[in-house]
C-alpha cells in the first residue's frame, strides 16, 4: 500500500478499511511511517473525522500493535476509570488505591499531560523516586501483592498509541473524537478489563467544550468498550473550573494526600466516590470509610514504596518541590466570584512550566497554582482568588494576565 494515497483518500473525506487502518499504523509502530506523515493523517482525520466502523479498527490496530495484558483464571474482577481530561483532575491518585481497597484489581496503565491537561505520570514522577516504567512481570507482580499498579505504557504495550500521543500533543490534533476514542480505548483494552468508568469532561478546561460533543464521545467509547466485551459506564462532568484546589504536578499530589487521609475539597472527594461506585463492588458508604479509616491511604503508600517512590516525602511534597516565586492574585473589589475559567487557567499553567509546549520540554513540578476559590464564593477587595507558583518573577509576569482574565468577580 502506499501511505501518500492513503492520508489523500482520508484528507478527501473517504473511508479507509480494517485493513489499510492495520498497514498504517504497523508501518507507524516499525518506524517505516514517518512522523511527518502520520501528522498528515492526524490532521485528515481531525477534519474528516471517522466512520465508527474506522474507530473500531483504529482502536484495535493500536491495541495490537502490542502486547495485550493477561492474568490467572482465578484473578480477581479487573476495573479502571479514565478522564477524557481536565484541570486539576487529580481524581486517578485517589481511586485506584481506594478501588484495591476492595479486593478488585486495578492495572492503570496512564498517560503524560496533553494539550493543558495534566497527565497522572507527570503528577506520579513529581514524588521523588516514583518509577512508572515496570516491565510487565514486576507490575503483575506487584498487582497480585497489591491489587493496584499506575505505570504508563511499556515499550511492547500500545506502542503505536504511545508514539501517536505524543504527536498530537504538538500538532493541534488532540480533540479529535476518533483519536480519543482510539487512544483511550486501546489502552484500556489493553488490561484486560472486566469493568471501566469513564469520567467524561466538557466545559472550557475540556476537550469537549459542550456537554453534546461530551455525550457523543461518550457513546463512542463505551460502543467500542462493549465490542470488547467490557463493562463501561461513564459519567459527565462539567470542566468550566478547574477541579479542586490545586493545578500542577506536585500541588495536585498533595491535594490528593490530603484526600486520601479523608480531607480535601468536596468536589475532589464527591467525584472519586461517584466513580469508584460504579465500577467496586462495595457501596458508596463502603468506600468513604475507606477513604476515612487510612485504608486507601495505607494502600497509596504501599504502592508508592513498590514503585520506588519515597512515601516519607509524601505529606511534605510542596516543600520538595517549592516554587521560588509565589504571588497571590486578589480580588480588585468586593463581590462574588463569578467566574474562574479552567481553559485559561491551564494555560497559563502550560506556560508557567506545569505541561508541555513540545515533546522535549520537560516538567516543572513545583509550579501551577493553589489555594483556588470557587465560583460563588464571596470575597472582599484585597483577598486572594489564587496563588501562582512560578520558577522566576518574569515567568510569573508573563502568565499574569492570562490569569486575570481567567476570573471576574461582580
Amino acid at each position: 500500500m502506499h501511505l501518500p494515497s492513503l492520508i489523500e483518500k482520508k484528507r478527501d473525506g473517504g473511508e479507509l478499511s480494517a485493513t489499510e487502518i492495520e498497514f498504517v499504523i504497523g508501518a507507524f509502530s516499525r518506524g517505516e511511517m514517518p512522523d511527518y506523515q502520520m501528522s498528515a493523517l492526524g490532521m485528515a482525520i481531525f477534519f474528516q473525522g471517522m466512520t465508527p466502523g474506522e474507530t473500531a479498527a483504529l482502536t484495535r490496530a493500536m491495541m495490537h500493535s502490542g502486547r495485550v495484558l493477561s492474568y490467572p483464571a482465578d484473578a480477581p474482577p479487573r476495573v479502571d476509570k479514565h478522564s477524557t481530561g481536565g484541570i486539576g483532575d487529580k481524581v486517578s491518585l485517589v481511586l485506584a488505591p481506594l478501588l484495591a481497597c476492595d479486593e478488585l484489581w486495578v492495572p492503570m496503565i496512564s498517560g503524560r499531560g496533553l494539550g493543558i491537561t495534566g497527565g497522572t505520570l507527570d503528577k506520579l514522577e513529581s514524588i521523588p523516586g516514583f518509577n512508572v516504567n515496570l516491565d510487565e512481570p514486576r507490575a503483575l507482580a506487584q498487582l497480585e501483592k497489591l491489587g493496584v499498579f499506575m505505570i504508563g505504557q511499556t515499550a511492547d504495550i500500545c506502542p503505536a498509541d504511545k508514539k501517536l500521543y505524543a504527536l498530537r500533543d504538538v500538532t493541534a490534533t488532540v480533540p479529535s473524537q476518533p483519536l480519543i476514542i482510539a487512544s483511550i480505548m486501546s489502552k484500556k483494552l489493553a488490561e484486560s478489563l472486566n469493568r471501566l468508568v469513564l469520567d467524561v469532561k466538557f466545559g472550557s478546561g475540556a476537550f469537549m467544550k459542550t456537554r453534546e460533543d461530551a455525550e457523543s464521545l461518550a457513546a463512542g467509547l463505551t460502543t467500542v468498550g462493549q465490542q470488547m466485551g467490557v463493562m463501561v459506564s461513564h459519567q459527565l462532568t462539567p470542566m468550566s473550573e478547574p477541579l479542586g484546589e490545586t493545578v500542577g504536578n506536585a500541588l495536585e499530589v498533595s491535594e490528593a494526600v490530603h484526600a486520601l487521609h479523608g480531607g480535601g475539597p468536596p468536589a475532589l472527594r464527591e467525584l472519586t466516590l461517584d466513580l469508584a461506585a460504579q465500577v467496586s463492588n462495595a457501596s458508596r458508604e463502603q468506600l468513604a470509610r475507606w477513604l476515612d479509616d487510612g485504608s486507601a491511604w495505607n494502600k497509596f503508600v504501599a504502592m508508592v514504596e513498590a514503585q520506588d517512590g519515597d512515601a516519607t516525602r509524601l505529606e511534605s511534597l510542596t516543600e520538595v518541590h517549592a516554587a521560588p516565586v509565589q504571588f497571590d492574585l486578589v480580588a480588585e473589589a468586593n463581590g462574588t466570584l463569578q467566574k474562574v475559567d479552567a481553559g485559561k487557567i491551564g494555560h497559563a499553567c502550560v506556560l508557567l512550566g506545569a505541561g508541555r509546549q513540545k515533546t522535549t520540554d520537560s516538567i516543572d513540578f513545583a509550579v501551577g497554582c493553589s489555594a483556588i476559590k470557587t465560583t460563588g464564593t464571596v470575597l472582599g477587595k484585597g483577598e486572594p482568588i489564587l496563588r501562582i507558583h512560578a520558577r522566576s518573577e518574569a515567568s510569573l509576569q508573563s502568565v499574569l494576565p492570562r490569569f486575570r482574565e481567567a476570573v471576574s468577580i461582580a
